[in-house]
């Protein structure tokens, strides 16, 4: 992608989209992995921009996805509680700086990111 060139008010509401629609994963099952695909899906061929902040979108909700799996055995020794509440705290921080972030045509890294999809 371009580093110097402009990018449009769609775009940068799209990519911002493409993060905030990982809220509905608190309304819906798995809305916070089918909202950033379906955003992302529907726009990554128009434009660069949307194309990188949906994938780094949708990567972080299947990591943290995978995380919080991963922890559901560990209540059993209490200690799954405390890392899915962290998971989920930062889940939503992220989720607003990178959408902010989007808007303003800035690039939000991901904290814990596993790059699923390439």
């Amino acid at each position: 992608m371009e580093e110097n060139r402009v990018l449009s008010d769609t775009e940068r509401n799209w990519a911002m989209l493409c993060h905030l629609s990982a809220f509905a994963g608190f309304f819906f099952p798995f809305g916070g992995t089918i909202g950033p695909l379906i955003c992302w899906l529907s726009r990554k061929d128009e434009s660069a921009w949307v194309n990188v902040n949906g994938r780094n979108s949708l990567n972080f909700q299947l990591s943290i996805l995978l995380y919080i799996v991963l922890a559901i055995p560990l209540i059993i020794i209490i200690i799954g509680i405390p890392i899915i509440v962290l998971l989920v705290t930062l889940k939503v921080i992220c989720i607003i700086i990178a959408s902010v972030k989007a808007s303003k045509g800035e690039l939000f890294r991901y904290p814990l990111l596993i790059p699923f999809i390439q």
